[in-house]
């Protein structure tokens, strides 16, 4: 291994052992995103309702069917992870997806 590497290597590990211990250091910290809060079929409803979207243009707006919007808004069927996402960033930040709108 190249020694500038190794020494690299030890130089971030020890700015994180100060981190973790509550150490000013000089690192960057990403985190995540925490896993998609479920939704109920009425919060659904009204995230579109709030778009101004029919179902059609939802699932349109959404690249799934018309049926897959209806059976989450009538309870059947819930929205997987991916689309949780998108329904969140649709609820919290809507001018955002409706830029991408055609």
């Amino acid at each position: 291994m190249n020694e500038d590497l190794f020494n690299e290597l030890v130089a971030g590990f020890t700015e994180a052992k100060k981190y973790r211990a509550g150490r000013k250091a000089k690192l960057r910290v990403s985190r995540l995103a925490f896993e998609p809060v479920k939704m109920k079929p009425a919060q659904i409803r009204q995230i579109r309702k709030r778009l101004r979207l029919s179902q059609p243009e939802f699932a349109d707006f959404l690249c799934t069917s018309v049926g897959t919007i209806r059976s989450w808004e009538q309870g059947s069927r819930a929205p997987q992870k991916s689309a949780l996402r998108l329904l969140m960033i649709a609820k919290e930040k809507p001018a955002l997806l409706l830029q991408w709108q055609a």
